[in-house]
């Protein structure tokens, strides 16, 4: 399934998308979780920011 997706985000649309990850540390535990977000390419940049 995972197959699928990779291969329609590599034709038309998909190719206008970035994968961001981020590592965010937690207050509570003080351990790190990483969040995933799928982002316009022209929005990456204003994303990172926050």
């Amino acid at each position: 399934m995972a197959k699928k997706v990779v291969a329609s985000l590599q034709k038309g649309e998909g190719k206008n998308f970035a994968k961001i990850i981020k590592a965010v540390k937690s207050k509570k535990t003080g351990a790190y979780t990483f969040k995933e977000e799928m982002v316009a390419l022209d929005q990456v940049k204003q994303t990172l920011a926050k």
